[in-house]
C-alpha cells in the first residue's frame, strides 16, 4: 500500500510545485520557473552563464553555453494550459526582441563573430519541462 502512494505522489509532483508557484506573485513565478529551467539546464549539460540579462531592447532570462554554441534561453511558464501551452507564448514580436537583445549582448561582451549562437525555448506547466532547441533563427 505504502508502494501505491509513493507512485501516485511521485506522478503528482509535477502539479504540487504548480500549485506552490501558485502563491506567489507574477515576478516571482517568474523567477521560480527560470532557476528550475536554469537547473534543469544543467543536467542536460548546459552551463549557465547569466540569468535576466536585461537591456533596452528586452530581457533574456538564461544565456548559456551548450558545447560550442552561445544559447539565448526564453523561459515559458504557465500554472495550466488553459490559456494554451507555455512555449505558444513567444510569438514573433517576442522573438525580434530577444534577438535584439542578443545583437546588443554579442556587441557587449565582444563575442565573437565566429561563435554559433542559437535560440532555446524552456517551457514549464504542469506537465513537466520541455526544451525546444532551435526554436526560431536568428
Amino acid at each position: 500500500m505504502t508502494e501505491g502512494k509513493a507512485d501516485s505522489r511521485e506522478k503528482t509532483r509535477g502539479w504540487e510545485r504548480v500549485r506552490q508557484i501558485g502563491h506567489m506573485n507574477n515576478r516571482q513565478e517568474g523567477t521560480s520557473y527560470e532557476r528550475e529551467a536554469g537547473a534543469l539546464l544543467e543536467q542536460e549539460g548546459y552551463e549557465v552563464l547569466q540569468y535576466n540579462f536585461r537591456c533596452r531592447q528586452a530581457e533574456i532570462d538564461i544565456v548559456a553555453r551548450e558545447g560550442q554554441y552561445l544559447v539565448f534561453i526564453e523561459v515559458k511558464g504557465r500554472r495550466s494550459r488553459r490559456n494554451g501551452m507555455p512555449e505558444e507564448a513567444v510569438g514573433r514580436r517576442k522573438q525580434e526582441r530577444i534577438r535584439r537583445a542578443a545583437l546588443y549582448y554579442l556587441a557587449r561582451f565582444r563575442v565573437p563573430e565566429s561563435t554559433p549562437v542559437r535560440f532555446d525555448v524552456a517551457a514549464v506547466d504542469e506537465e513537466g519541462f520541455r526544451l525546444i532547441r532551435n526554436a526560431f533563427l536568428f
